[in-house]
């Protein structure tokens, strides 16, 4: 069953098409930059950029902004606050953080896919407070301690 997300387009970003998944059994959809003019993303440093949407996600369900694995490869861009949680309360128009974390100064045009939106159904836990944890066979061992 596919889940309906309803979807506002906002400043002036009715040219660009609505996200849409790339193939039959894509997780994530592609998001687009609603930039006004292109953004210049020198190594090292950080953009915010637009996507020119808001979404009303329905309760019981998240939306989480990702990277894009060619843009990682071939130019060294990423997101920030990776993966970033869209809350199914929030209303604001949805931004990625970008890094350039590549040798060389980016460009961000208009239109461009720059992060990858994925839904999920999430639930919500309340916390027991306990004064001990009971024991597990792996215990406290953390980083690589259940093999490589």
């Amino acid at each position: 069953m596919t889940e309906k997300i309803r979807v506002e387009a906002v400043n002036l970003c009715s040219d660009l098409p609505l996200p849409g998944y790339m193939s039959a059994m894509a997780a994530g959809m592609d998001l687009l930059a609603a930039v006004d003019q292109a953004v210049e993303i020198a190594p090292g440093k950080t953009s915010l950029i637009p996507t020119g949407l808001r979404l009303g996600i329905p309760p019981g369900y998240e939306g989480q902004v990702r990277p894009r694995s060619g843009l990682a490869l071939k130019h060294g861009i990423t997101c920030l606050n990776s993966p970033g949680t869209i809350d199914a309360d929030y209303r604001g128009e949805i931004k990625v953080i970008l890094i350039n974390l590549g040798q060389e100064t980016f460009l961000v045009r208009r239109g461009d896919r720059v992060a990858q939106l994925v839904f999920n159904k999430i639930a919500q836990a309340s916390l027991i407070e306990m004064d001990e944890l009971p024991d597990t066979e792996r215990g406290a061992g953390a980083f690589g301690s259940t093999g490589s």
